[in-house]
């Protein structure tokens, strides 16, 4: 459907421009050769931005399709939600650009008719549901590229409804035409996962093509809990096939939820949002997991993370958590949700080691908690952040709704790559 509440004539671009290149220090080897250390360059660019006083982008995340770009380089095919200002988490629309020169140029930010929201009968009225929270991998076993999220039902008047069903949105990408497909829903059993969702999570794909893909549920009269379900894809259709430990949190909280999964020297590791505080689980199949801690760093303090989520950054010699904390004199910043930091982690301890972080993206005011992670090459990782809008006046502190890519680029190549 069109989108009615998006005018295309307001929207303002720029070309991608450097804003700057960082040499950092080599990361502590815990595995694998100490005499060669793990080290990164960062480059920070700027594909696009738009900001107009109502609207603004977020949750940019890329995925890649191999060999399909300039040379044989790799497409990396951006997405992005078109937020509304006025409201709480009002996502009129999906948007989507391109590089094929690992981001020299990108195509403009083009509306993607096939992940626009649709209107659907619940509880006997018909209501807008969207797509959003979305998240583009390319699947290896298929040669697929496929985005997952959530979908976001809404009153008659666009406010989030609630108590609300909430389903894991799915979509794949065809390079030839740069399109997506109609978007559709991973069916789930019984009324447990009535209100269950993939949106923000990174996933982990199995070498015989299986998905391991982390969601978030509420149960009837209950609050949010995760658990990482594990689902067959064929290239087309996405199917659950079960699932693994529940893990919650029995407060005053909205529980937990976000959850992002990865594996590092064969376990599984899960970070896990909260209001209060950050939480980091272990496994040693990717689904049954004893239970969490809260993130620390590894002199025992607490990280500082909290009513955000947090991602991986996953090398062959070593692990990163990229994150957003307190205690980076960023009091006015909401839920202090700026600068973006990546450190290290023990995946002994279990913790962040203090003296390997980083900032990936610098805090202007806004927030930068919705991110992505995408492999791009053996030797490249990127970070993409948009510059959330919210609240009114973040734009003096400099912020103008940019969407930034954080170009991590390796010394030695990830092994994991592939």
């Amino acid at each position: 459907m069109s989108n009615p509440y998006f005018n295309p004539s307001k929207r303002k671009f720029i070309k991608s421009s450097i804003i700057g290149g960082i040499s950092l220090i080599s990361i502590p080897s815990l595995i694998g050769c100490k005499t060669d250390p793990l080290s990164y360059e960062l480059d920070l660019h700027v594909p696009t931005k738009y900001f107009d006083g109502t609207r603004c982008w977020c949750h940019p995340r890329a995925g890649i399709v191999p060999n399909v770009g300039k040379g044989d380089l790799p497409r990396v095919v951006m997405t992005m939600n078109n937020l509304d200002l006025a409201g709480s988490d009002v996502f009129y629309g999906v948007f989507g650009l391109q590089t094929d020169d690992l981001g020299s140029s990108w195509t403009e930010a083009q509306e993607q008719k096939t992940l626009a929201p649709r209107y659907e009968t619940i509880d006997g009225v018909e209501r807008p549901v969207a797509v959003s929270d979305f998240w583009p991998r390319w699947h290896t076993k298929t040669k697929t590229l496929l985005g997952t999220g959530h979908t976001v039902a809404y009153t008659t008047d666009w406010k989030v409804r609630s108590p609300r069903p909430r389903h894991t949105s799915y979509s794949t990408y065809d390079p030839d035409s740069s399109n997506w497909s109609d978007w559709k829903k991973l069916e789930m059993p019984g009324d447990t996962f009535k209100d269950a969702g993939a949106g923000c999570v990174q996933r982990y794909d199995q070498e015989d093509g299986s998905i391991l893909l982390p969601i978030y549920f509420r149960p009837p009269g209950k609050n949010s809990r995760v658990t990482v379900s594990k689902c067959a894809f064929d290239g087309s259709e996405l199917k659950f096939l079960d699932h693994g430990s529940v893990l919650e949190l029995n407060n005053d909280t909205r529980g937990l939820g976000e959850p992002s999964i990865t594996k590092f020297a064969d376990r599984y590791f899960m970070t896990i949002r909260n209001d209060e505080k950050g939480f980091v689980a272990q496994s040693a199949d990717g689904q049954t997991f004893d239970g969490y801690k809260p993130w620390t760093f590894d002199d025992g303090t607490e990280l500082g993370s909290y009513n955000t989520q947090q991602h991986w950054v996953t090398h062959s010699e070593a692990l990163f958590l990229v994150y957003t904390r307190r205690g980076a004199n960023n009091d006015h910043v909401f839920r202090h949700r700026a600068p973006l930091f990546m450190a290290q982690v023990d995946p002994e301890k279990l913790c962040v080691i203090r003296e390997t972080e980083q900032v990936l993206v610098p805090e202007r005011g806004a927030r930068l908690g919705n991110f992505g992670v995408t492999n791009v090459s053996p030797t490249e990782t990127w970070v993409t952040v948009a510059e959330w809008m919210q609240p009114h006046g973040v734009e003096k502190y400099g912020s103008d709704g940019s969407v930034f890519v954080s170009r991590i680029q390796w010394n030695k190549p990830n092994r994991l790559f592939g």
